[in-house]
């Protein structure tokens, strides 16, 4: 197995009753602030945090300047992932996820019929390109066979509230808002809400999702 990292980075009780394996947007790193956030927010609740990254983003570390590939190239990547954090002493109740496109990722695996997960996390799931509502990314939504949540913001311009009101979702996804959230959950200067208080709410939703 040529695996698509040089380690995990992890975060919460290595004997945490239950674990997220985590993977990154398709801009940013497993590091970026918004991983970091997260990640720490769900460790400290008790979640055990498994953060990878896929290989074009180990060869930008490099200095390569590599896009991301297809969505479905990456899907297998994951898998391989999923295996060794399973072989490696990742929790055995074990969740998959991520930022953005990682989120896709995580449930496009989790539509295949030999995976076994306890559920999927999506931070930001776009469900379609921005400003183009009409080109949608439903599909490993509907077809994954795990219940999902998503945390979303509710003007994220991947999917905010109007847009995801409009689609019929399985009764299995759920949606959880944050309040006045870009696609990292930032909200405005001039909204009550914040960034630090998006993050916590976030990580409390995942954390009832994960832990239960």
């Amino acid at each position: 197995m040529t695996l698509p990292m040089t380690e995990f980075l992890a975060d919460g009780p290595v004997d945490a009753a239950a674990g997220l394996l985590l993977a990154h947007g398709a801009g940013a790193p497993m590091d970026s602030p918004f991983m970091d956030g997260m990640a720490t927010r769900l460790g400290d609740r008790g979640v055990r945090v498994l953060r990878f990254e896929f290989p074009y983003m180990l060869a930008r570390r490099a200095g390569q300047k590599k896009p991301p590939p297809r969505a479905d190239k990456l899907v297998p990547v994951f898998a391989d992932v999923l295996a060794y954090a399973r072989s490696h002493g990742a929790p055995k109740r074990l969740f998959i996820g991520g930022k953005s496109m990682g989120g896709r990722i995580a449930a496009m695996l989790a539509g295949e019929a030999d995976t076994r997960v306890a559920g999927v996390v999506c931070l930001g799931y776009p469900f379609h390109p921005p400003g183009k509502p009409e080109t949608t990314r439903l599909e490993p939504l509907i077809n994954a066979r795990a219940p999902l949540l998503l945390c979303q913001g509710d003007r994220d311009p991947f999917g905010n509230v109007a847009d995801v009101e409009g689609y019929r979702l399985p009764e299995s996804i759920r949606v959880a808002w944050l309040e006045d959230g870009d696609h990292d959950f930032k909200p405005r200067g001039r909204s009550p809400a914040t960034w630090t208080g998006n993050l916590d709410a976030a990580a409390g939703t995942v954390t009832d999702f994960v832990l239960g």
